[in-house]
């Protein structure tokens, strides 16, 4: 909920890339995530492979009702706010790292 409502209407294949899941893995939570009218999936009318995503107005309520539980967990960390960003942003940049890593690592073998 948390990268669709950062950047909404993506498509599946741009999720699973930015959450590091695959569509099988994927397809089914937004599924159930469709289900309970928190989500919209519809093909891309341009490219009809493609799969978007949009949060529903019920989407968009649950996530603003999630930061008060965001807040108390970073109170939980012990971490100051700005500490929780910064280690937060360490951690992206360590998984996206990696991720290029094993993307050229691979292609080399192939």
């Amino acid at each position: 909920m948390a990268a669709l409502y950062d950047e909404d209407n993506q498509t599946v294949g741009s999720l699973g890339d930015r959450l590091f899941l695959d569509s099988s893995t994927l397809t089914p939570l937004l599924k159930r995530m469709e289900k309970t009218g928190y989500l919209s999936r519809q093909r891309d009318p341009g490219d009809e492979r493609q799969v978007r995503i949009r949060l529903t107005q019920r989407g968009r309520s649950a996530r603003e009702k999630s930061i008060d539980f965001l807040d108390e967990l970073v109170k939980a960390t012990g971490l100051t706010p700005a500490r929780y960003r910064q280690l937060r942003e360490e951690l992206i940049s360590v998984r996206e790292n990696l991720s290029r890593y094993s993307a050229a690592r691979n292609a080399r073998v192939d």
